[in-house]
């Protein structure tokens, strides 16, 4: 079952700095990650300095295909639709879930790629500060250290710490991700 669809609509400044409307349209670039049993990634909008620079009519910055985190002293924001996990997952080898991550250029945040075990294929780590927001549907928010259920209207604020994404229900969940980039102390890098 697909999620509905959304408009991303990005405003700015006509040549007089009255405020207009520049795009109302579909997110331009829509990718899904891990084949079949990935998520799909709705790129929205990624911003490169901070503070963010606010001109005319200059648009989003060019990205060559999906990063998962956001562009150094910047930010992102996308739409995940998660779908059900299957047995699958469950499954793969290490090297299939840093295959997974290198699809967007993050092959060294996947907990397998810093050596030991992950309680969950998909856990991660990025040094960024994350704030998900659960449109629709639950996932299960897992750390290396217990787990809680993120339902419509929740908000997990994630901050650099390795984790992983399961949805463990038998349908879709859509999550915003605002992704700003961080920087570790020494003692957590």
């Amino acid at each position: 079952m697909a999620a509905a669809p959304f408009r991303r609509i990005v405003t700015g400044h006509d040549a007089d700095g009255r405020a207009v409307i520049l795009e109302d349209a579909p997110p331009p670039r829509v990718v899904r990650i891990g084949g079949e049993m990935g998520p799909l990634f709705y790129e929205i909008w990624n911003t490169r300095e901070t503070p963010a620079r606010i001109d005319r009519a200059s648009g989003e910055p060019a990205e060559a295909g999906v990063q998962l985190a956001p562009p150094k002293n910047g930010t992102r924001i996308r739409v995940l639709d998660i779908p059900p996990e299957g047995d699958e997952v469950a499954s793969l080898t290490p090297e299939q879930a840093r295959a997974h991550f290198a699809e967007v250029g993050a092959a060294d945040a996947s907990a397998h790629a810093r050596g030991g075990g992950a309680r969950h294929a998909f856990m991660h780590r990025t040094e960024t500060v994350d704030y998900g927001i659960v449109l629709e549907g639950e996932v299960v928010l897992i750390m290396d250290e217990g787990e809680t259920i993120a339902r419509a209207g929740d908000i997990v604020i994630q901050r650099g710490t390795n984790h992983g994404w399961a949805n463990r229900s038998d349908r879709n969940c859509r999550i915003v991700f605002v992704l700003i980039d961080g920087e570790f102390d020494p003692d957590l890098a």
